[in-house]
């Protein structure tokens, strides 16, 4: 009892000393330490809403109407059910994800994960899948940077939901270009093959969410799910952090 006591002394302590800032701004955080934005900088987010691609979740520069369908899947359908994105790649998203991803903040990955994990999509609801699968990075890329930005934000995601985490299922074979330099015809040629899945026990039959932290030109996304639907998976849906 005594040792519960003092940690909760410690930790209001170091709420007074330290207080929670804003992630983009400094400002400082009234409420729920896990916060990562103050109000000012999270009514920048722009959240993806309708209208929207029904397949890709490509958002229309149009601010109202119905989602249907974009060009790109019109022409060719991704083998993915449908994809879904928490914000658009902009501003105090932006500048968040890349904290947590290019300079190891891994508390704003996860607290980015957990706004993933809360937030409502339209046409994928997330409770519905069995299986969650993280984008996985190449040995040496792994290495470099010391974690996977993907695997932060599933673990959130899989813990909201009692949802089975499976990370080592699937896996990246070819050390490619960092897919941010590329066209998208590039993209795809730069992924083609990269991916394989270690043991098809584990991903057949599942309804399977495939988590990554941003969806470009979906490239990675089609690929990792074009392996994990030949393995025998019944379905592969995508959410990602941010859609460029």
């Amino acid at each position: 009892m005594m040792i519960c006591e003092a940690k909760e002394v410690v930790s209001g302590l170091a709420d007074i000393l330290f207080p929670a800032q804003c992630q983009t701004c400094g400002a400082v955080l009234i409420g729920d330490g896990g916060d990562i934005f103050c109000s000012n900088c999270l009514s920048t987010v722009r959240f993806t809403t309708a209208p929207q691609c029904t397949s890709c979740g490509r958002p229309f520069e149009a601010t109202q109407g119905a989602d249907h369908l974009c060009e790109e899947c019109i022409l060719s359908r991704p083998p993915f059910s449908v994809a879904r994105s928490l914000g658009v790649y902009e501003g105090a998203l932006l500048d968040v994800i890349h904290l947590f991803k290019y300079h190891g903040k891994i508390s704003v990955g996860e607290a980015l994960g957990r706004m993933m994990a809360q937030a409502p999509y339209d046409s994928l609801a997330i409770g519905d899948y069995s299986l969650i699968i993280p984008v996985p990075l190449h040995p040496k890329r792994l290495r470099e940077r010391g974690f996977n930005q993907s695997l932060i934000l599933a673990r959130q995601v899989s813990k909201q939901f009692s949802i089975p985490l499976e990370f080592l299922v699937l896996r990246r074979t070819l050390h490619t270009e960092a897919q941010v330099t590329l066209s998208g015809r590039r993209r795809r040629a730069n992924v083609k093959g990269a991916f394989e899945v270690t043991d098809p026990s584990g991903t057949q039959g599942h309804k399977i969410l495939l988590i990554d932290d941003v969806y470009t030109t979906g490239s990675t996304a089609a690929e990792c799910s074009k392996v994990l639907m030949k393995s025998g998976a019944k379905e592969v849906a995508v959410l990602t952090l941010a859609r460029a």
